[in-house]
């Protein structure tokens, strides 16, 4: 199993930004995929699951703000992310079985 994150970045309050999971090494469409975040001296938070149906579950921090999707034909789970604030400051993991990947920086900050 392989997940590489990418997309994130600075961004300043209210702004927007679109992550970004490449897997490969297992049969992604049948896979639930997950997005979590871990913010500077804090542990690891669930963000929002996707499961092989499209349906979709979102945690309460983001909830309303994020949307989560799936791209089959390209082995890609993408996280867009809206409104950020400077509490969302984290680097956001993709999961899935067990693993994650590397993580991408997301900087909330004017």
């Amino acid at each position: 199993v392989q997940l590489v994150e990418s997309g994130g970045g600075l961004v300043q309050p209210g702004g927007s930004l679109r992550l970004s999971c490449v897997a490969s090494g297992f049969t992604f469409s049948t896979s639930t995929m997950s997005w979590a975040r871990q913010a500077p001296g804090k542990g690891l938070e669930w963000v929002s699951n996707i499961y092989s149906d499209g349906t979709r579950l979102y945690g309460d921090s983001m909830k309303g703000r994020v949307t989560i999707s799936r791209d089959n034909a390209k082995n890609t789970v993408y996280l867009q992310m809206n409104s950020l604030k400077p509490e969302d400051t984290a680097v956001y993991y993709c999961r899935t079985r067990g693993t994650r990947g590397q993580g991408t920086q997301v900087t909330v900050s004017s």
